[in-house]
């Protein structure tokens, strides 16, 4: 009989969990969507007279740029977001707020990168660069919230969670805020410096992520 009520309370668990991510996943594909749209194609009557479309092309870098980055950044987060939810077995109301803030400067992302692609070449560059490094802390205070809510004192985690991975992932997501704070204040001193630290940053905890798979097995 045991069993049977642990089967059912685990198999309630697992809906409410499934529920929230399919939500969360519906969200990080809209603002990875939304991204696109800045890529426009030109039209032949508004090319500059004397400029070919290759070269047009090549003169919207920014926009290529802007738009590279921040894909890459909302797939390593949706990676993230996908290996918490791989501990966590259980939600609360607490739980399901802090995930709708995190999803809400999510679902932002695509403002910053059209501020950043369009003022990366002009005198606003330094602020459209911070305001793309400061939605970034936020983020990274977020999931900071959202993971330390559900491990503390294994609130929300699975039974048997390893403290290892836990604490290694508490230790990993510390460096987050600080060093996109660090991007903030570098935009005012060079911008492009900015956006490099942004997307270096994403691409360390792309790392750091496939390292802790690695170690602790397909479940971390």
């Amino acid at each position: 009989m045991d069993n049977v009520e642990e089967t059912k309370g685990r198999a309630v668990e697992e809906k409410e969990t499934g529920r929230v991510e399919a939500f969360s996943d519906g969200v990080f594909a809209i603002a990875i969507t939304l991204l696109v749209l800045d890529l426009k194609v030109p039209r032949a009557e508004i090319l500059p007279p004397g400029v070919g479309l290759a070269q047009y092309l090549v003169g919207q870098w920014p926009v290529f740029l802007a738009y590279l980055v921040s894909f890459c950044t909302i797939l390593i987060m949706w990676v993230s977001h996908h290996r918490l939810f791989n501990q966590i077995k259980r939600v609360d109301d607490v739980f399901m707020y802090l995930n709708g803030l995190l999803l809400l400067f999510i679902s932002v992302v695509p403002f910053p990168t059209s501020l950043l692609a369009e003022h990366i070449q002009h005198e606003y560059a330094p602020v459209a660069a911070a305001i793309y490094a400061g939605n970034s802390v936020i983020i990274a205070v977020m999931f900071n919230l959202l993971w330390r809510y559900a491990a503390h004192d294994n609130r929300l985690l699975q039974k048997g969670a390893d403290p290892v991975f836990v604490k290694g992932v508490n230790r990993q997501y510390w460096f987050g805020p600080p060093l996109y704070l660090l991007a903030v204040a570098l935009a005012f001193v060079n911008v492009i410096a900015s956006v490099a630290m942004c997307m270096a940053l994403a691409v360390f905890f792309a790392l750091t992520g496939i390292l802790t798979r690695r170690v602790f097995g397909r479940d971390a």
